[in-house]
């Protein structure tokens, strides 16, 4: 019975045109996807290599002014540019801290269209004040970027749901149920079969679709074969998953229309409503401190401590001696006092932007505890993790270029406070920055837990499944 109805069931999908038209959708949607991804990293990469391609460009005319300077030679720069102060160096030749893309990062957008893959600290900046954002069009940020998670997560499920609704109740509505009957089979595991073979299908023709459009666009997924078999299996539980659904709604449910409407109701249920409720509760939970007042009180702290600069200088230098030592033949020019001030400021204002900070993560903390309530959270979180998007992998940035940015200020402000000249010997000792990619987290138990998930739907499925065939074969009588 078994070898009949996949049989049966693979010359009605042949005969319908069913498996010819997904291979058609799911080549398109990944073949575009595909595109736009692998274009996002391009221009990714290219605006990085632009910028540090001008960061070199400036250092060779710095060696060039140097190197004029230390000849005893003429210049035609600005007195307050001149490559021997190490303020100019700090401010006008800082270094670029980029965040490298990584080798999956054509799979998922994620939070790339909200923040900014480079960032320059100087060293007249200070941390709060570090721009991790860019400008970014408000109508791509309502709809998000049609990308393979995007497909996956949202579209994929809609093709399922086009592919399975109607088993069951198409052979009610057709007659062929009272044959049905008559087999010693259950309804429970003729409908398993059914699905099982289109499962099998839709994973093939998923495979191959990925499979020829990364070959399409070049793009070498056999050197990273283990992390492209851990998206496979993401993607295939994901779908394992919306099968189940469909297992359940076939069984519970009626007609046709009803398990189509039943099945849409589920998608905008997981797929919409829960990860959206998610993020409002999150929010009101957890209220993020206003942006505004931040600023606001950073200014005002920035304004009162400038009219007390000489007396902050004597407290800085007190508690520094190291950079005293040249204070009695130098003048105590704007950086000195400047410099002096930002530690306070920054002193003063670590406490709120603690705050700012702990309410983020304790907003992500929650919605990383609940997401297994939708599996398209649970999806879209591991897919962006594994593109190296996620919020997670942002902020791992920021806190890097931070540490960067204190680097960068603590290098070059000796040379102010000892009234040193920046030389061309110094150069080669200037901070680099290193991007460390954040360490993977332990998505290879995704595909475990959502297998596990899947299963217990279709132990629901069996169990209950009793009743519901005495009164589908009874009824269609």
């Amino acid at each position: 019975m078994l070898s009949y109805n996949f049989k049966y069931e693979l010359k009605l999908l042949l005969r319908s045109k069913w498996i010819q038209l997904l291979s058609i959708i799911l080549l398109l949607l990944f073949g575009f996807s595909g595109y736009n991804g692998k274009e996002k990293v391009a221009k990714r990469k290219a605006a990085i290599t632009a910028a540090q391609d001008e960061v070199k460009k400036n250092d060779e005319m710095m060696l060039q002014l140097l190197d004029s300077i230390e000849k005893g030679m003429q210049v035609s720069a600005s007195r307050w540019t001149l490559p021997t102060s190490p303020m100019a160096v700090g401010n006008y030749h800082p270094r670029v801290a980029a965040m490298e893309s990584q080798s999956m990062a054509f799979i998922a957008t994620g939070q790339a269209d909200l923040f900014t893959h480079y960032v320059k600290p100087k060293v007249s900046g200070d941390d709060a004040a570090l721009n991790f954002t860019e400008m970014t069009s408000p109508v791509q940020l309502l709809f998000g970027s049609f990308d393979l998670a995007f497909v996956i997560v949202y579209l994929l499920p809609l093709l399922i749901i086009a592919f399975s609704y109607d088993i069951l109740s198409a052979e009610k509505e057709s007659g062929s149920l009272r044959l049905l009957a008559s087999q010693p089979i259950g309804i429970q595991n003729w409908v398993l079969q059914k699905l099982s073979l289109r499962f099998l299908w839709l994973s093939v023709l998923v495979i191959v679709a990925l499979v020829i459009t990364l070959f399409i666009l070049e793009i070498a997924w056999f050197s990273m074969f283990t992390a492209f078999m851990l998206f496979i299996s993401i993607v295939l539980t994901y779908m394992l998953f919306w099968f189940a659904l469909a297992f359940l709604v076939n069984l519970w449910v009626g007609s046709s229309a009803k398990n189509a409407i039943s099945l849409l109701g589920l998608w905008v249920l997981f797929v919409l409503l829960i990860p959206s409720t998610l993020n409002q509760v999150s929010t009101t939970l957890h209220p993020m401190p206003s942006r505004t007042l931040l600023i606001n009180e950073m200014r005002g702290l920035k304004a009162e401590v400038a009219k007390k600069q000489d007396k902050i200088l004597d407290n800085f230098l007190r508690d520094h001696p190291e950079y005293a030592i040249n204070d009695t033949t130098q003048t105590r020019g704007f950086y000195h006092r400047y410099m002096a001030s930002q530690q306070l400021v920054k002193g003063e204002l670590k406490p709120v932007i603690t705050t700012y900070e702990n309410q983020l993560q304790k907003q992500q903390a929650w919605v990383e505890k609940l997401k297994w309530a939708s599996p398209a959270i649970t999806v879209q979180e591991s897919l962006n993790k594994m593109a190296g998007t996620s919020t997670g992998d942002y902020d791992h940035f920021r806190k890097q270029v931070v540490v960067f940015a204190e680097t960068w200020r603590s290098y070059l402000t000796p040379f102010l406070y000892n009234n040193q000249n920046f030389t061309q010997k110094d150069y080669p000792e200037l901070p680099q920055f290193v991007f460390l990619p954040k360490p993977e987290s332990k998505l290879h138990l995704v595909p475990v837990i959502l297998l596990g998930i899947t299963t217990l739907l279709f132990g629901i499925g069996y169990i209950s499944s009793k009743k519901f065939e005495e009164r589908t074969v009874l009824t269609s009588f």
